[in-house]
């Protein structure tokens, strides 16, 4: 869909939600497509597997902040590249943590220069698929299946 859906307010589950949605920016694919990153990021630091699932404080008050200080919280996350890299590799399960190069490269492109997007990019979901695509492929990746 390349225009908003019209719904109404804030909808979607507030971890996930993209820092510009939070924000109250009207929704763009960019958004889908930040909600994305997040996501796969929620579910290495959640999940060690397919069916065993752990809740982490740190990250479980994104689900209850208000949405301008969740906006400053993922903002602060991927905002410095020594900060993230920490992050993913304290926090990664270890079924995940293969993924964390390849999250981290995603990192780059969904926040370039560790800032959010301000204009839309038609080309952010090919650079993104083509990390996935080599992530898949990656055999250290590929070994944790």
């Amino acid at each position: 869909r390349v225009s908003a859906s019209g719904a109404k307010g804030k909808t979607g589950t507030r971890a996930f939600m993209a820092i510009g949605a939070l924000l109250g920016e009207q929704h763009s694919f960019i958004h889908d497509l930040e909600s994305f990153f997040w996501v796969l990021f929620w579910i290495c630091i959640h999940c060690n597997g397919p069916s065993e699932g752990k809740v982490v404080a740190q990250f479980d008050k994104w689900n209850y902040a208000d949405t301008g200080e969740l906006a400053k919280l993922k903002l602060g996350t991927v905002s410095d590249e020594d900060i993230f890299r920490k992050t993913t590799e304290e926090s990664f399960t270890e079924y995940y943590r293969p993924l964390v190069p390849w999250v981290k490269t995603l990192r780059k492109v969904v926040f370039p220069g560790g800032g959010r997007w301000k204009t839309e990019d038609s080309g952010l979901f090919d650079q993104m698929r083509g990390i996935l695509e080599k992530a898949r492929k990656d055999p250290s990746v590929s070994a944790a299946e």
